[in-house]
């Protein structure tokens, strides 16, 4: 367990923030398998997903343990994780990468939504993917796949250290995601990379207007031109006004 509760102003500045601009701010702090590999939002939202990781390790399912018998138990840890995961809290779910069976279906997912949780994320496979889809929570997987999970997987530990999409993913962790896909920030730097990013997102928006007006590339972004930097400072304060 963590410490670090995420403050509602962080969790609205990443809001805003795009996944492109965490990833290349942790690049700066040495950080770079940050960004989970072969995990897509199974919709897009109006804006990001943003929230602490509460895991969930699945192993290689092995047959004599993993018959359809096994959810009448009131302790599956697959149920106990979606009755558990705090809300505004995103539930992680450590696939090994296999989407060939499924992680979880609707049911589950809206269950997640309906108790509060800010978000699910699996580098396995989701069933009942349109449903999934069709929520107002985000959801984050490798593909979908029809199979049981018990096909494949077999839940095991909750709110421990796992691996999701390559990356290693710590109770407590910031993960946001958005179109492009899930961005983890370790929890001793999350407030820092808000606060960081924040600015970034000005500047790039302002980039982007001088780049749609024609303004040359070179000394614009990255900014080392002083001109540059003073028509983004002007542009700052129009903007406050």
């Amino acid at each position: 367990m963590t410490d670090y509760v995420l403050s509602e102003e962080t969790r609205a500045r990443y809001k805003r923030i795009s996944t492109a601009s965490i990833a290349t701010q942790l690049y700066k702090r040495g950080l770079r398998n940050q960004f989970m590999q072969g995990v897509r939002p199974v919709s897009k939202k109006a804006e990001n997903m943003v929230g602490q990781a509460f895991t969930l390790r699945y192993l290689p399912a092995r047959e004599d343990r993993n018959p359809l018998e096994v959810f009448r138990n009131a302790d599956h840890p697959q149920r106990v994780a979606v009755e558990t995961c705090p809300p505004g809290q995103i539930l992680v779910m450590d696939a090994r990468g296999d989407a060939s069976a499924a992680t979880a279906g609707s049911i589950l997912v809206t269950r997640l939504q309906v108790r509060g949780c800010a978000g699910v994320v699996s580098d396995g496979g989701f069933r009942d993917f349109d449903g999934i889809g069709e929520l107002d929570m985000p959801a984050f997987c490798a593909g979908p796949s029809a199979p049981t999970n018990l096909t494949k997987h077999e839940a095991m530990e909750r709110n421990i250290p796992v691996a999701c999409g390559g990356v290693a993913v710590f109770p407590g962790d910031v993960l946001v995601g958005d179109g492009d896909g899930v961005m983890v920030i370790p929890m001793h730097l999350a407030d820092e990379i808000a606060e960081v990013c924040s600015g970034m997102e000005s500047f790039e928006a302002f980039v982007l207007e001088e780049v749609l007006a024609g303004t040359p590339i070179i000394g614009l972004y990255p900014c080392t031109k002083d001109e540059n930097q003073k028509k983004f400072e002007d542009w700052q304060r129009a903007r406050s006004q």
